[in-house]
C-alpha cells in the first residue's frame, strides 16, 4: 500500500478482520468478532471519557472544546459554536517514524 493520495486505500473493519483470519487463525466469523468486540471497547471507553492508548501506535481521547465564535466563510455573518467533545488521535513516535521513513522511502524510488 502507498501513501499516495491517488492510490490509498481506505481499511475498513472487514479488511481488519480478513487480517486477523489470516494471521491468527481464528475462523472468520470469530475474526470478525474479535474486530467488533474490540472497537466497541475502545468506543465504550472514550464514551465513559476514558482515554484509549495502543502501544506504538497511539492514543485516542475525548478532549472538550468551549463555546466560541465562529465566522460563516461565504456571508462573513459571526455566528456562535456550541460547546462540543471532540476525538483527539495522537500518533506514538514509533508510528510517525514508520510513516516518516516510507515517505522517504517513497521519494527515493520516485
Amino acid at each position: 500500500m502507498t501513501l499516495d493520495s491517488k492510490t490509498s486505500k481506505t481499511i475498513t473493519r472487514a479488511d481488519l478482520a480478513e487480517a486477523v483470519y489470516a494471521q491468527v487463525g481464528l475462523s472468520r466469523n470469530e475474526s470478525s468478532d474479535l474486530v467488533e468486540q474490540t472497537l466497541d471497547e475502545m468506543m465504550a471507553a472514550l464514551v465513559k471519557g476514558d482515554n484509549v492508548k495502543l502501544s506504538s501506535f497511539g492514543s485516542f481521547s475525548v478532549r472538550e472544546k468551549g463555546e466560541r465564535i465562529g465566522r460563516n466563510p461565504k456571508t462573513g455573518v459571526e455566528v456562535p459554536i456550541k460547546p462540543r467533545k471532540v476525538l483527539v488521535f495522537r500518533a506514538s513516535h514509533v508510528l510517525k517514524d514508520k510513516i516518516n521513513k516510507a515517505t522517504l522511502q517513497q521519494a527515493t524510488e520516485q
